[in-house]
């Protein structure tokens, strides 16, 4: 029996705790409420990301989360720590990502501490779980159950630890067993009979069908299941934004669907008369309220059953079941139809480049037409690099770059914040170590947390920081100027990005000439730095997206 003095701490016991979750990374900010802890969990052997703002921390644990299909950890100090995550918590819950996250609290048995707050009404409020660990005896069990409930939730899970119990001697039993030895993963649901029938029926009865896959449906043998059915039925194939790329090989794909999706897939999706959707929510953009199929119904296979999603009933018909025993029990039921819709006409549109059509418009400053700097970087950039999409006006234009497999894809948009995009580009860099990570950003957004450099830095992670700069933020000077009100809140003019790049040790490029990019890439490939590339866009074209919603806003002015 070890005397006192041998005992060790409950921050040590805490960090063994996360050690035997086999957790290899963990992003973080350090204070007095969890620094002990971290420097053991370090100590360990676990990756530790030191970040420069604490909704960093929460945000890279995010894509680390999306990327690896493993727990994503973080921890943050308590009170001002935590707050400052209030924009990652509830972009993770929207985006049902299984977070554990370390926070602390301010001590129990002070009268007073300046950065002490009742902690959880903010977790709950961002429609995470939130777990006091107040009782020295059962820290091991809720630290094991947190990882539990994350996984089973679905959602981000908060630790609230007082720091003056983590430097009492621990007086626990041993470690429990670890999520991964008592959890039992859920298995494979198979359709039901009846459900199969209603299905062939739907199926059977239409003519025009879309077969869309969203992340549920993105393992191999349920994405090759999907395009044979696709072909049994002489159907199309798309995805929602997430699963971008699943099919990114077939010529009969559409591409995603949602407002987002390219001109020739809209003219296919209003021509659909059933959307076979399988393993998604069939989230409010995926189908635009379901004006993107106005004439179609919608069969849903997914393993969750919702009636109402996101304010609107959005199937006909739902089948809870497994996207794979579904497919091929699908696949086995229907015959096999001949070929008409699936024709080489509509595989060319589909084939066809996304900007093909226009007329370049440079601004007067020289800034790049936003279509063709995206069209320079779709042939520069290799497929294989991991690319990751952020929100704003700029991510329709790098949303249309065909051609890359859904793995090298990472885009979380549920929460529609942007400042993301450094973090999640870290996520994935964390996830993915041995290959190169694009982020297409637009200034907003990287200017929000571009402190991250540093971090990017002294990681030596491998990433490229690609920032098309319309000097504004892109979506608010078009709803202005549609509404006849001034942009001037909305436009801050062009800083020089690639200096900031430089001022934190990384490379930095202004792009006055689209035809440098490829050996400004090249340049990349071959060092050993993150790189900052600058674009100067125009901000005078509209996305094909802002411009619908532009029209709706000029249609409900001259109705009033």
């Amino acid at each position: 029996m070890l005397d006192n003095s041998q005992q060790p701490r409950v921050y040590d016991m805490l960090a063994r705790a996360f050690i035997n979750e086999r957790i290899d990374v963990c992003f973080g900010l350090l204070g007095d409420a969890n620094m002990k802890w971290a420097a053991r969990l370090a100590e360990a052997g676990c990756r530790m990301v030191y970040v420069r703002h604490e909704h960093c921390a929460v945000a890279a644990s995010m894509a680390y989360a999306r990327k690896s299909g493993r727990v994503g950890v973080a921890t943050v100090t308590c009170g001002p720590g935590l707050t400052q995550t209030m924009t990652a918590l509830p972009a993770a819950v929207y985006a049902r990502l299984p977070l554990v996250v370390f926070v602390g609290e301010a001590p129990l048995r002070s009268g007073w501490y300046n950065q002490g707050i009742d902690q959880a009404p903010f977790v709950k409020a961002a429609g995470a779980a939130y777990r006091p660990l107040h009782t020295i005896e059962r820290m091991a069990m809720e630290a094991r159950d947190a990882f539990l409930q994350a996984q089973e939730e679905r959602r981000p899970v908060v630790l609230g630890v007082p720091m003056d119990l983590q430097e009492d001697r621990w007086t626990g039993d041993d470690l429990p067993a670890p999520s991964y030895k008592v959890r039992t993963p859920p298995k494979p649901v198979p359709p039901h009979p009846d459900d199969l029938a209603v299905a062939a029926s739907m199926i059977g009865e239409a003519r025009r069908v879309i077969v869309l896959a969203g992340l549920g449906a993105a393992a191999p043998a349920a994405a090759q299941s999907a395009r044979a059915l696709a072909v049994r039925v002489d159907g199309i194939l798309a995805t929602t934004l997430p699963a971008r790329g699943l099919f990114h090989e077939d010529p009969f794909s559409a591409g995603i669907a949602g407002g987002l999706a390219a001109p020739a897939a809209k003219q296919v999706y209003a021509e659909a008369d059933l959307i076979v959707a399988v393993g998604t929510s069939l989230a409010f953009h995926t189908s635009m309220a379901g004006r993107l199929w106005p004439k179609a119904k919608v069969l849903q296979i997914n393993t969750e059953a919702r009636t109402v999603s996101e304010g609107r009933v959005c199937a006909d018909y739902f089948m809870r079941a497994d996207a794979t025993m579904t497919l091929d029990a699908l696949n086995a039921a229907l015959p096999e139809r001949l070929a008409e819709w699936r024709s080489d006409a509509l595989a060319k549109r589909f084939r066809a480049a996304p900007f093909s059509d226009y007329e370049p418009q440079p601004s007067p400053d020289g800034a790049h037409d936003p279509r063709s700097a995206v069209e320079a970087l779709q042939a520069a950039l290799p497929r294989h690099w991991q690319l990751v999409n952020t929100s704003g006006h700029v991510s329709y234009f790098t949303t249309q770059m065909p051609g890359r497999p859904q793995d090298a894809f990472l885009t979380i948009r549920e929460f529609g914040a942007i400042g993301n995009g450094t973090s999640f580009a870290m996520g994935v860099a964390a996830a993915r170590p041995d290959t190169p990570v694009v982020l297409l950003d637009g200034d907003g957004s990287f200017l929000m947390h571009s402190q991250e450099l540093d971090t990017i830095r002294r990681s030596r992670m491998k990433i490229l920081v690609v920032v098309l700069n319309d000097g504004a933020y892109g979506s608010e000077i078009h709803k202005l100027r549609a509404h006849g009100l001034t942009e001037e809140g909305a436009v801050f003019g062009r800083p020089d990005l690639a200096q900031i790049a430089r001022g934190f040790g990384l490379e930095g490029h202004t792009l006055t000439d689209l035809g440098d990019l490829p050996k400004i890439i090249d340049a990349f490939a071959k060092g050993d730095r993150a790189m900052v590339v600058n674009i100067p866009i125009s901000d005078q074209v509209l996305s094909p997206a802002m411009q619908r919603r532009i029209e709706e806003v000029r249609t409900k002015l001259s109705a009033n």
